[in-house]
């Protein structure tokens, strides 16, 4: 691996009362290049969350963190840092975990946690405990890599974890 392969993640995105935390595992190429949360174009990640609390889609990343954050959504991922080759998740070696149970410590109000996607989850494993008194899901990706799922059925997914 070279340093163009190294990535760092941003800041996680965090309202004054969120309730749940949703945990990638680490930007894409995109997503890194335009400093925005799955800003892939054929991600779907910003389609289920409009469509799951009913708001108008919108493209300017802007309205969609306010949107995310007014439903009591917070973003981050897993890895702080990693090298990896591309943006597929099954290529990240040599991670560095977020401080997420610091995060999750410092606001009381988080009740749920969110993998987006099996990757997460094993990453978050492989370096945290569950924390007691909260729940955990891990949702169908909404990478194009995760291909095997219609929209459809990655929508009910979402739906089941973020509205039970």
């Amino acid at each position: 691996m070279t340093n163009e392969d190294y990535s760092q993640s941003f800041l996680p995105l965090i309202g004054t009362t969120p309730k749940i935390l949703i945990l990638g595992t680490m930007p894409g190429i995109e997503s890194l290049k335009q400093h925005q949360y799955y800003a892939h174009p054929r991600n779907i990640f910003w389609k289920i969350i409009f469509e799951i609390f009913k708001g108008e889609f919108s493209i300017d990343y802007q309205q969609r963190t306010t949107f995310a954050l007014k439903n009591e959504l917070s973003l981050w991922d897993v890895c702080s840092s990693c090298f990896r080759k591309g943006s597929l998740d099954s290529d990240i070696k040599s991670e560095i975990p977020n401080k997420i149970h610091q995060l999750i410590e410092q606001n009381a109000s988080f009740s749920t946690i969110i993998f987006n996607g099996q990757k997460a989850e094993k990453l978050y494993k492989k370096h945290f405990e569950q924390l007691p008194n909260k729940k955990y899901f891990t949702a169908l990706s909404t990478s194009p890599a995760n291909a095997s799922y219609t929209f459809e059925q990655k929508l009910e997914n979402w739906k089941t974890g973020l509205l039970s």
